[in-house]
């Protein structure tokens, strides 16, 4: 097949898409560009060592059967990091976002106050975040011209800020004499009573309305500040007037700020507002599986997998559970095992209350110790690798839930309620002969009743 590589490769997404989650394409298969072939080989550039690990480890083997399905051809394939391809590879096509490295330009007294680690190359995207993602990149692609004003909002440690920091980088990335000014909306505050108090009036609003882009997170906390509004208010009538990018961060969308003027409220509401939920299982995965290879720790998937069942509303909590694991071994010279995590959390994992079982809990638990994903078990895959599981998920979940059998079948890919009981049956009676199975499903149980 004489095609260019772009071509074979856009043929292939189609298929690779039907085969893994939403999730996991985005995450993982999307970031890949094809760059040549030489002679039996397909040579496929990732953005880091960690996507070219999961890729290696997880999708080499349905990425090679894809090209022989749309060539006819079965070609090895070659994982290659962009930064550091050889010169004779480098093309428009593999210079792109993935490598920025988020320039900070500062000009007199003005920074940017952008955080280095924050880029959209360390953002971790999945169902929870996609939409404040997509609409973050567009605005540093086009600034002033796609959504202004720019508003997220989200929880605590959701990555609100790493959004807004990325945003600044990309655009000093594409324009070095950009003027970006970050800062947290105490900050602002601050230096307004500062320069009220020492009659600096004009170097303030300078420093403010003179600028491309203006980057203010928490803005939440200006309500309730009469003159801090006030202030506001004609800074971003001045930004807005002048074309210029807006980009606010809260914790609540702007209809829920108390205490916040109506005139403000409704300019927050101009442009477009975008939120960002708590991660799900193969976003929280993600996000260890990255935080790991960034700061180069041997993880246990097991470990990783504790973690993100346990720990599912807060980013920070995430990370921090993961480097808290690493310090108690370190310090109790343990290797870092669940039961290592277990001892390890447990000061910030309650374990006062029993969470309630459900069928996501099982599923999750079950999936992650088979190697699975959750959305296997809601496929038509009927091989033993899948088919088993999915039955001793099925069984687990009539054994400890109170969900009824049709609901049940509901939850695993619409399938009808005699199949739950067929599935029950079959392992009630393989545990009275089958060892490893009672071993398998003991410690699943186990786990299940240490969430």
């Amino acid at each position: 097949m004489n095609a260019h590589p772009k071509e074979i490769w856009e043929q292939c997404l189609n298929i690779i898409k039907g085969e893994t989650t939403e999730v996991s394409f985005n995450t993982w298969i999307k970031s890949i560009t094809p760059i040549s072939i030489e002679n039996d080989t397909f040579m496929l550039t990732v953005p880091n060592d960690l996507t070219k690990g999961i890729l290696s480890n997880k999708y080499t083997d349905l990425i090679i059967r894809s090209l022989q399905m749309v060539t006819s051809q079965k070609y090895n394939v070659k994982f290659l990091i962009s930064s550091e391809l050889p010169e004779e590879f480098l093309t428009l096509d593999t210079i792109n976002e993935q490598n920025i490295k988020g320039s900070i330009i500062v000009s007199d007294e003005m920074s940017a106050m952008l955080n280095p680690k924050y880029t959209f190359t360390s953002f971790v995207i999945g169902n929870s975040n996609r939409f404040a993602h997509a609409a973050s990149l567009a605005v540093a692609e086009s600034p002033a011209k796609a959504y202004n004003p720019l508003f997220i909002y989200g929880g605590v440690g959701l990555g609100k800020t790493h959004l807004m920091h990325a945003i600044g980088h990309h655009i000093l990335h594409n324009n070095t004499s950009c003027k970006v000014v970050y800062v947290s909306s105490e900050k602002f505050t601050n230096e307004l009573i500062n320069s009220i108090k020492d009659d600096k009036n004009v170097e303030f609003r300078s420093k403010y309305r003179n600028i491309d882009v203006l980057l203010i997170d928490d803005i939440q906390f200006i309500a309730g500040k009469e003159r801090t509004q006030e202030e506001f208010f004609h800074t971003f009538n001045a930004l807005y007037e002048a074309n210029k990018q807006i980009i606010l961060s809260s914790d609540r969308p702007p209809k829920e700020i108390p205490t916040l003027e109506d005139r403000l409220r409704s300019r927050f509401e101009w442009g477009l507002i975008a939120d960002i939920q708590p991660p799900d299982f193969e976003t929280r995965m993600a996000i260890l599986k990255k935080k790991a290879d960034v700061e180069k720790l041997n993880i246990p998937n097991e470990v990783m997998a504790y973690i993100a069942t346990k720990i599912k509303s807060n980013i920070r909590e995430l990370e921090g559970a993961l480097i808290r694991i690493v310090a108690f071994s370190s310090l109790t010279n343990k290797e870092i095992s669940v039961d290592l995590a277990i001892e390890a959390l447990k000061d910030i994992i309650s374990s006062g209350q029993s969470k309630q079982v459900t069928i996501e809990l099982i599923q999750d638990v079950v999936s992650n110790y088979y190697n699975l994903k959750v959305s296997d078990f809601k496929s038509s895959r009927r091989t033993r690798n899948v088919a088993f599981p999915r039955q001793i998920a099925m069984y687990l979940c009539r054994k400890l839930t109170d969900m009824s059998l049709p609901k049940i079948g509901e939850e695993f890919g619409g399938r009808d309620h005699t199949t739950v009981i067929h599935a029950y049956e079959k392992i009630s009676n393989n545990l009275k002969k089958d060892e490893s199975l009672k071993n398998a499903v003991n410690d699943l149980t186990k786990r299940l009743d240490q969430q």
